[in-house]
């Protein structure tokens, strides 16, 4: 670890995680027309979000900081892979890691690792069916658009709430925090697919001050203490590719879960990666 990458990181160890994000989100969330203003211009110039594609560009419009965040896009600007088999890509942003679940294990950075175990809340039977399966994780910056979308069409079984730290998501911080996106607060969605069990999961971090899900709302906060689960196995939603399954109130990262077997990424679909959603990302293997 650098002395940069130290004093990034090192500090996020003994800060009051939650209580900050407590903050942002009374912030986030402020109807001040004055401060909710300001709050969405200095974001959009600093980050340079891109407002030609948002479906409100009047920031006077939007009743809060966070409802510009989570803001909607125009009709066609993400235009939904058709491929044959294809899977698509269910978040903006930039592709973290991809690659196989080998024994269990899922690659985070640097020699860092975490099991999918330890992801999914510590249960092993949510764990099996994705050994040796596929994974990746697509981090959602700033100025990406912060809406979820379906990479196949899915019935969801069960939702899992998992408490942890926030720490932040960045780059700096994925390379030097062991276990980081196992040890983060986060929601975790199992689906039943054409090809199988897929996870989908939402990775809390610093600073984003909800994630919810269309079927249930706002998850968290609350912050919890034990992990919680819904099952659905009564009147279960089924959600189609492309469709919305949930959104981060400020920005995180999602995971992927598939079965061993049952699909590949793109050649293309590597670390670094910019990504759109909606765009194919790999396609499922016939059996």
């Amino acid at each position: 670890m650098t002395l940069k990458e130290a004093l990034c990181v090192l500090p996020q160890y003994a800060l009051p995680q939650h209580s900050l994000s407590v903050l942002m989100s009374k912030l986030t969330h402020c109807q001040n027309p004055a401060v909710k203003n300001l709050f969405i211009q200095q974001i959009i110039k600093h980050y340079g979000v891109n407002m030609d594609e948002a479906l409100q560009q009047d920031i006077q419009q939007f009743k809060s900081f966070n409802d510009f965040f989570t803001r909607e896009l125009k009709p066609g600007v993400r235009p939904l892979t058709t491929g044959r088999n294809a899977i698509a890509c269910p978040a903006d942003g930039a592709v973290s890691q991809a690659g196989a679940i080998t024994d269990g294990t899922i690659f985070q950075a640097k020699g860092k690792s975490f099991t999918a175990q330890e992801l999914l809340g510590g249960c092993a039977e949510r764990a099996a069916p994705f050994q040796n399966g596929q994974f990746t994780t697509i981090y959602l910056s700033p100025k990406d658009y912060h809406r979820l979308h379906m990479p196949l069409t899915g019935t969801l079984k069960e939702m899992v709430h998992v408490p942890g730290r926030l720490f932040s998501v960045n780059t700096i911080t994925t390379n030097n925090v062991p276990g980081l996106f196992a040890r983060n607060e986060r929601v975790c969605c199992l689906f039943d697919t054409e090809i199988g069990p897929m996870a989908l999961v939402l990775v809390g971090a610093i600073f984003v001050s909800s994630i919810e899900t269309v079927w249930h709302g706002v998850v968290t906060p609350p912050t919890i203490e034990k992990v919680r689960s819904w099952d659905y196995a009564d009147n279960a939603p089924t959600l189609n590719i492309g469709e919305e399954m949930g959104r981060f109130n400020m920005g995180s990262t999602i995971i992927v879960l598939f079965g061993k077997d049952k699909m590949q990424w793109d050649s293309g679909f590597v670390a670094d990666k910019a990504v759109k959603l909606g765009e194919k990302i790999g396609e499922a293997v016939a059996n």
